[in-house]
């Protein structure tokens, strides 16, 4: 759910960028119907996902939301975190935001028939709203949460999210600040690992 900190994590090709925004929609094994490169930014995906699962910098801004939203304090967090990249996405990237966001967007035109069936219903919806953009809004993170709830079968309190981002407004900032800059060394660590300069 947090496009936009997994796309600004990958590495800057194309194949990275798919791959990255396919993680949500990719489960189990990765068999031989992805390229190499489509594997390794699905892959990037899950690293981040599990790098993130354990920070203790991501614990506390779940710690920092009403109990009353149990196990979806990771959704809002997931949302809270993509909305705080967008606000400050000049601090931490040299393009402008609706430049790279229009570059994923024709990404996603493309390469519509590679794209899980998930990501092909999503990605319409996601360049006609100009999610990646829209997100700095708090009112539109509000939007979101209102439509994400309406969308899950079982009653959840995701509606009521977004007074949390804005209950805790400057506290759940600095741990977005300071985690993006713990996860970018992660992913570079990574992707050097794995054979890539990045």
């Amino acid at each position: 759910m947090n496009y936009l900190v997994h796309l600004y994590l990958a590495e800057p090709t194309p194949e990275s960028l798919l791959g990255n925004l396919m993680g949500d929609f990719v489960k189990g094994r990765l068999g031989p119907e992805w390229s190499a490169a489509l594997r390794r930014g699905i892959e990037l995906h899950r690293s981040v996902d599990r790098f993130a699962h354990d920070h203790p910098l991501y614990s506390r801004s779940k710690s920092r939301l009403s109990p009353v939203f149990g196990h979806y304090r990771g959704i809002l967090v997931d949302v809270f975190y993509d909305h705080f990249l967008a606000r400050n996405w000049e601090r931490h990237h040299p393009l402008p935001l609706p430049e790279f966001a229009r570059r994923v967007y024709r990404l996603l035109e493309k390469h519509h028939a590679l794209l899980p069936p998930g990501l092909q219903t999503v990605a319409p919806r996601m360049i006609a709203g100009d999610w990646l953009v829209s997100y700095r809004e708090v009112a539109t993170v509000g939007l979101a949460l209102e439509r994400m709830s309406a969308r899950l079968r079982r009653p959840n309190p995701l509606a009521a999210g977004g007074a949390e981002l804005v209950r805790h407004y400057a506290g759940l900032e600095e741990d977005c600040d300071r985690f993006l800059a713990a996860a970018k060394l992660f992913a570079g660590e990574w992707c050097r690992g794995k054979g890539t300069e990045w």
